[in-house]
């Protein structure tokens, strides 16, 4: 039962905003150009993980050992994020992260030496198996950036669900999305892959 509401919140998040899912991936030379320019929302799937969906049952917050977790590539791919928004001098105001480790290692991965001050936000955390949360979770983030005014961009990291419901976008696992908030909800203006 739990696989089959899963299912039915993902798709349901994929009708949300077919615009946006259409939204094309930026290059690199863009995307340096426009993160430049001033601050933005930045919504980031945690990078690659061990093969599944979603977590084990039985699985704890606290407890890496029993949630699905990055790989290999996956913590490579972190850091060379990391390295990216270094070598373009890309600042971050802030990074939150979902408290799930898979979020929290590729924030902490990609960027720790970023000098943004990495918190651990419960409204990133994923509805996958509780899609009762979305609405909720998704106003709570909305209503929070509303007044967010940092001087550089804002990165999220986060889950595929989370992402789509805020955008109608449905990120690769590693993938940017770049969007400002307006009118009370995230436009997208691009999307970033390295």
């Amino acid at each position: 039962m739990k696989t089959v509401l899963a299912l039915l919140t993902m798709l349901a998040c994929l009708t949300l905003a077919p615009a946006a899912r259409a939204q094309a991936a930026l290059d690199h030379k863009s995307a340096v150009a426009l993160l430049g320019s001033g601050a933005y929302i930045l919504l980031m799937r945690h990078t690659q993980t061990e093969a599944g969906t979603g977590d084990p049952p039985h699985f704890k917050l606290g407890d890496c050992s029993t949630q699905r977790n990055l790989n290999g590539e996956g913590r490579e791919q972190a850091r060379a994020w990391g390295r990216w928004f270094q070598q373009h001098q890309i600042r971050l105001s802030e990074i939150r992260s979902s408290a799930w480790c898979r979020c929290e290692e590729t924030a902490r991965l990609a960027f720790a030496n970023s000098g943004a001050r990495i918190t651990l936000w419960p409204a990133l955390n994923s509805f996958f198996d509780a899609p009762s949360r979305r609405e909720l979770q998704t106003a709570q983030v909305l209503q929070e950036l509303a007044s967010y005014r940092g001087q550089h961009s804002l990165m999220l990291v986060t889950h595929q669900v989370n992402i789509t419901a805020l955008t109608g976008v449905v990120p690769a696992m590693g993938e940017i999305v770049v969007t400002r908030y307006s009118g009370g909800r995230l436009l997208v203006l691009g999307r970033i892959a390295l």
